[in-house]
């Protein structure tokens, strides 16, 4: 196993509600590249969660009738089940209200920063968005309306705590600009650049509320020293990406094993809070900053972006029902930029599902094992593929040999692996979907070219040497889909069959599928 490390983490998700496509997306992106790098040896650590604490828990639970704790524990119980529908392989699900693990480390940091002499008390007057659980200012504000949640925010005057976030500004800025701290898409780097930038003399970046009174919000993680302040949601909810490793611990040995993040997954609402404000506390606390923080757009629905609070989600389950789950993580893997908006229509779901998973992937499975158990009761072996008396029609690629079997894999190693392993490298997940599917597209065009189910009455040798080529490339595509598509990656490897007889023979003990990989749907 290699001795590289990969840690991953999600934003931890707001348990006010049931979790909606967007956050699906987030979920899917982050397993895809949990299990690529589990499939290429790295000690992978999956993270993900919910932030349970805040304004917004307590006056929802206080709408049911029900205290907090119980409020957060129905929608957490939600959030799981939505994982186990999705097949999402996280380590560990992290809970903000969780006093034995969370706790520990988001106490430890404060103490951290205050020890950095980055804590001050003081009173806030300003504008406050339930929605953001944040502090917002009148330029933010769409015709007074804050322009995420389209709601107008209060007026809050209190006495809270405080980080000197104004002292880091000039530090991240220069992390940012040398591409230390590297944010993908590059885009992104130069908005908060120019956030920063933009935050000078009397608007220079200002020090942040880091707790609130508990009298205001009696549900949340006590200020070491002071029960009368609660860490302010963004104080303890950024926390947990190390506290989830055990830091603030007895035994911190996870924690300095995994740390720093490679990737953080986010979405683009909350970049500043973690471009800005998590970095600033990194800082301070003397710790390694993120590797990469990697952003992605929105999922729109009807135009806008998915959200609880509008009210036009599009529901997961939805999909897993009417398609399966592994026709929902195509979709979201290959359909999708990582680094830009999307709209979602069921009819183009549809759509996408019949032409690529039905009609393609599919059916090319499908035809292939049936002539292979036709016409050679599933066994198919690799020293056929020595037979001279075929030669390849393939153009795409130069290929050494005259044997056609032996095209595909030489496809396969000098081009399609090499291509499909750069854009996982650099989280590029619907380029390295694409590149599958061009393989899925060489191999319905060999089946074309050489017509095995009419070669196989003139030439059985050459036959087999074709549909072994054919074996060969499906066994590639279930292992390069195993982080996209697992159960079809398992459900493809099983159907082949392959086994290896000596150093060079693969021998392949097929069976045709009893029911299609993926219904077509009318």
């Amino acid at each position: 196993m290699s001795e590289k490390k990969f840690y991953i983490t999600t934003p931890i998700f707001y348990a006010n509600a049931e979790l909606h496509l967007g956050h699906t997306y987030t979920l899917v992106l982050s397993d895809i590249l949990a299990r690529y790098h589990r499939l290429i040896g790295d000690r992978t650590f999956f993270l993900t969660g919910s932030d349970e604490h805040g304004d917004k828990i307590v006056r929802a639970a206080q709408k049911e009738g029900i205290g907090p704790q119980a409020f957060v524990n129905g929608n957490v119980a939600k959030m799981q089940e939505l994982l186990k529908e999705l097949g999402i392989s996280n380590d560990l699900f992290i809970r903000t209200s969780d006093r034995e693990l969370h706790w520990p480390g988001a106490k430890k940091l404060w103490h951290a920063l205050e020890s950095a002499g980055d804590i001050y008390k003081g009173t806030y007057k300003g504008l406050y968005c339930v929605g953001c659980e944040a502090f917002i200012t009148e330029k933010e504000l769409v015709n007074g309306k804050c322009p995420l949640h389209d709601t107008e925010p209060e007026h809050i005057e209190e006495e809270n705590y405080f980080f000197k976030l104004s002292k880091y500004g000039p530090e991240i800025k220069r992390l940012l600009e040398s591409g230390e701290l590297k944010i993908t898409p590059h885009s992104k780097v130069n908005e908060i650049i120019a956030l920063l930038s933009s935050l000078t003399g009397e608007n220079s970046l200002g020090d942040v509320s880091i707790s609130r009174p508990e009298r205001a919000i009696p549900w949340g993680v006590p200020v070491p020293d002071d029960p009368t302040q609660l860490m302010y949601v963004w104080c303890d909810a950024l926390s947990n990406y190390i506290s989830a490793l055990g830091y603030g611990s007895d035994n911190e040995e996870k924690f300095k094993s995994f740390w720093p993040a490679d990737i953080q997954v986010l979405g683009k609402d909350i970049l500043r809070f973690h471009a800005l404000l998590w970095p600033a506390f990194l800082l301070s606390a003397k710790l390694p900053l993120p590797r990469e923080l990697l952003v992605h757009g929105f999922v729109n629905s009807g135009g806008k972006k998915m959200s609880k609070s509008l009210g036009n989600v599009l529901s997961p389950g939805e999909f897993i029902a009417l398609y399966s789950r592994d026709a929902l993580r195509y979709y979201l893997a290959r359909e999708v930029s990582p680094i830009e908006d999307w709209d979602l229509t069921r009819e183009k779901f549809k759509e996408v599902y019949n032409a690529n998973l039905a009609n393609g992937l599919g059916n090319l499975v499908s035809r292939t094992l049936k002539m292979a158990e036709q016409y050679f009761g599933g066994v198919v072996r690799g020293d056929a593929t020595h037979s001279p008396s075929i030669r390849t029609k393939l153009t795409t690629i130069e290929a050494p040999g005259d044997v056609a079997g032996l095209n595909i894999p030489y496809i396969i190693t000098n081009d399609i692996l090499p291509r499909y392993h750069k854009h996982m490298s650099v989280s590029e997940i619907n380029k390295a979907a694409d590149v599958v599917w061009e393989l899925i597209g060489h191999l319905d065009q060999f089946v074309t070219d050489y017509e095995p189910f009419k070669l196989v009455k003139t030439d059985k040798k050459a036959a087999e040497a074709v549909i072994w080529g054919l074996l060969y490339g499906l066994r590639e595509v279930g292992q390069m889909l195993v982080p996209m598509m697992p159960d079809t990656a398992e459900r493809i490897t099983l159907l082949v069959g392959v086994s290896l007889v000596g150093a060079d023979e693969m021998v392949f003990n097929s069976k045709a599928p009893s029911e299609p990989l993926f219904r077509r749907k009318e």
